[in-house]
């Protein structure tokens, strides 16, 4: 991920889709900041949708494990195409699964117990994600789908542990990530 300072804001874009920004009006009515958590939000989302569609694929997931992974990708599309309304809203151009080339640690995919260790990590990169945005964004039409998907991400964080056989409860105060933390984590995953 490549990072470039907008007002007060921090602005992440894969190095590969700056392009796609080249041409993106300025007629915006949300803050550089606001904008700059949309676009890292996105990222994260393309992110988790590229890893369950791979982690579907290996072929190393049991039956309950395969459908609640089928569920948290269509949540993570979900997710996606709310975050993108909301840039295209604002006359933003939101970055595409084409705009990203992900990696991942070796060994992510040999097992079910390597998938489901590497999906509880990025849910709580996720659940952190969201709550940091929550805490930062000033617009408040931003703060309701923006805490709608964090509480969502909570339930995968929760059901994937419940496959793992560990409490689905967790900590009482997740914690809020803040933007560079999540531009960092969200970095390691960019090939």
């Amino acid at each position: 991920m490549r990072r470039a300072a907008v007002g007060g804001g921090l602005l992440v874009v894969p190095a590969s889709g700056l392009s796609a920004f080249a041409g993106a009006a300025s007629a915006a009515t949300l803050p550089d900041a606001d904008l700059a958590y949309l676009r890292l939000l996105i990222a994260a989302e393309l992110l988790a949708i590229d890893f369950q569609t791979q982690a579907l694929r290996s072929g190393k997931l049991r039956h309950p494990a395969t459908r609640l992974m089928r569920q948290i990708r269509a949540d993570e599309n979900a997710h996606y195409i709310t975050l993108s309304d909301l840039m295209a809203a604002e006359d933003q151009t939101p970055t595409t699964a084409g705009d990203i080339n992900f990696s991942y640690p070796k060994g992510s995919f040999g097992s079910q117990a390597s998938v489901l260790k590497l999906a509880r990590r990025l849910e709580h990169l996720l659940v952190g994600a969201y709550l940091g945005a929550v805490v930062n964004v000033e617009s408040p039409q931003l703060r309701l789908p923006i805490g709608q998907i964090a509480a969502n991400e909570a339930q995968h964080s929760g059901a994937l542990a419940g496959l793992e056989g560990r409490s689905v409860v967790g900590r009482a105060l997740a914690e809020p990530w803040p933007m560079v933390a999540v531009s960092d984590a969200l970095d390691r995953f960019e090939s």
